[in-house]
């Protein structure tokens, strides 16, 4: 693995994939049935963004740095709170990964499981969830595991798919798992990541995802950079299977005004994939 997130945490990436996290979470907490989340690429929990990896880049400082004290719609509350949990002084100085952020907003009587393949990543992972009786974490690769761990007991909860895209044939294997998984468990929510570069790429993304035949996908994206120039990172999206009640709406008021605490170009868009 050659990527690492300790680089970018925190990034307008992050910021927009966490958001609609914490979104989605509240959502499923408006039932008092417990849920699980499953994450299949977690990561290392906790980033120390004060470190010399994440200030070589900047990009915290452009990301969650810019919205931390901006005036937000009050649905990113629960974000915004989860954020400041790892962070008990003044200054921001850690940043929570995925599975840190779920499990800050999720109830007693719900569950996290947090696949992370890398040994390095996955003792970090230990570490940061501590003793959580809420949280397993295993070290195996998080689209096998989606075969081990659908239908949660739980029978109601969050799968997020949020690989590094470092592989050619990553956005066919997402494709597949999520087909696979869905076939195990379609009454699930999934959320899938994944970049902008070309804009052809995220269209073709969209019709491999629409081939499946899986109803109900609703596509988020935010753009940072205008144009459509294949060497950088434009923007990001998620796919969101199985969408929960009202939070289209939601999205479409809390995207745009992210977008521009951000102060990015570009935009945002929500749209149906595939119509419900």
């Amino acid at each position: 693995m050659n990527y690492r997130h300790l680089y970018h945490a925190g990034n307008f990436a992050d910021v927009f994939k966490h958001a609609i996290l914490a979104l989605v979470i509240e959502r499923l907490k408006a039932k008092d049935a417990p849920f699980a989340v499953i994450d299949t690429h977690a990561g290392a929990g906790l980033y120390d963004i004060s470190g010399p990896e994440a200030q070589k880049t900047g990009e915290f400082a452009r990301g969650y740095g810019q919205i931390a004290s901006a005036d937000l719609p009050a649905a990113l509350a629960p974000y915004r709170a989860a954020v400041a949990q790892v962070n008990p002084e003044v200054a921001l100085r850690f940043y929570p990964g995925s599975p840190l952020l779920a499990l800050a907003l999720m109830r007693p009587r719900d569950r996290l499981v947090a696949c992370e393949l890398h040994p390095d990543e996955a003792r970090a992972l230990k570490r940061a969830l501590g003793r959580d009786k809420r949280a397993e974490v295993h070290e195996r690769d998080g689209y096998a595991a989606l075969k081990a761990f659908l239908p949660p007991k739980e029978r109601r909860g969050l799968v997020l798919i949020d690989p590094p895209f470092e592989a050619p044939a990553e956005r066919r294997r997402v494709v597949r798992a999520l087909a696979q998984a869905h076939a195990r468990w379609p009454t699930g929510i999934y959320a899938l990541w994944y970049p902008i570069k070309a804009d052809s790429e995220a269209r073709l993304f969209h019709a491999e995802l629409a081939n499946t035949g899986i109803r109900r996908q609703l596509a988020c994206e935010v753009r940072m950079q205008a144009g459509d120039e294949p060497a950088r990172l434009n923007g990001c999206g998620l796919v969101i299977v199985n969408p929960p009640f009202q939070i289209e709406a939601t999205l479409r008021q809390v995207l745009p005004a992210l977008h521009a605490a951000l102060a990015g170009a570009g935009g945002t868009r929500v749209d149906w994939v595939v119509p419900e």
